[in-house]
This record gives structure tokens, C-alpha cells and sequence, in this order.
């Protein structure tokens, strides 16, 4: 009997051994966070030194408290698993305390990616950040 793998169970094995922790590739695989929101506060973008390109769209309440994060991501595997790990961290937070969100929190809830993708989660949190400063500096808050 032939046991069939499936693309997602080829690609999980695939991202385990190139040192993504089972968390990074969850995040990978079910992409939850990627897309774009309608009506954003605002939409921001950065370009990677690898040449990935993020943008970032934030919906903030009127306690500014972020209500809503997407992220649209030409880029590899670190960089989509960073962006969605670097939403679950500022979900629901102000926008003051998202800005506190660092490279190491952001590796900490991916469990680990291999060290030549660590840029990635640099990239995630400074175009979260960029998002929320350009906000800021639009409302004059």
C-alpha cells in the first residue's frame, strides 16, 4: 500500500527541515492574516533588502486600539510566517503598545526560523511599525 502525501504535509515536512519550528510553519501554511482590508486607516508598505515586499493595512478603533491587521507579502516562507506571527502580537493592543513589539517577540511565537530568514521578522516588525508611525503622524495624535 502506497501512503499518499499531500502538498501541505510535503511542504510542512519540507519547511521542518530547513529549521522552521512546527508554530513559523503553521502560520506559513494557514496564512490567516494575508489579504487586505477594505476601508484601512492605513496602508503602508516596505521592501525588504531581499527584495520581499510587505504592505500592511491597520483598521484602529476609536480608543486607538488595532481592531484589524492584513498583510499582502511577495516573499518567501520567513518572511509570510513573520508578518502573520507579528499580527497576533499587536491584535487588540494600542497602537503605542504594538510600537514595543520587537524582532524577538515576534521569534519567540514563531518557535524558530533558520537564521538566514531572521530579516524576515526584521521586516514584518518595521513595516508594522512604519504603519503605525504613519498613522500616528496622520491623525496628530
Amino acid at each position: 500500500m502506497v501512503t499518499e502525501i499531500t502538498p501541505a504535509d510535503a511542504e510542512r515536512r519540507m519547511l521542518s527541515g530547513a529549521g522552521y519550528a512546527d508554530p513559523a510553519i503553521n502560520y506559513y501554511l494557514e496564512k490567516k492574516y494575508m489579504g487586505h482590508i477594505e476601508n484601512a486607516d492605513q496602508i503602508s508598505e516596505k521592501i525588504g533588502s531581499c527584495g520581499d515586499i510587505m504592505r500592511v493595512y491597520l483598521k484602529i478603533d476609536d480608543n486607538n486600539l488595532i481592531d484589524d491587521v492584513r498583510y499582502e507579502i511577495t516573499g518567501c516562507a520567513g518572511a509570510i510566517s513573520a508578518a502573520m506571527a507579528a499580527v497576533d502580537l499587536v491584535k487588540g493592543k494600542t497602537i503605542d503598545d504594538a510600537l514595543k513589539i520587537n524582532d524577538g517577540d515576534v521569534f519567540k511565537v514563531l518557535g524558530n526560523i533558520p537564521e538566514k530568514k531572521h530579516h524576515c521578522i526584521q521586516l514584518a516588525v518595521k513595516t508594522m511599525h512604519k504603519g503605525i508611525q504613519e498613522y500616528k503622524t496622520e491623525k496628530v495624535l
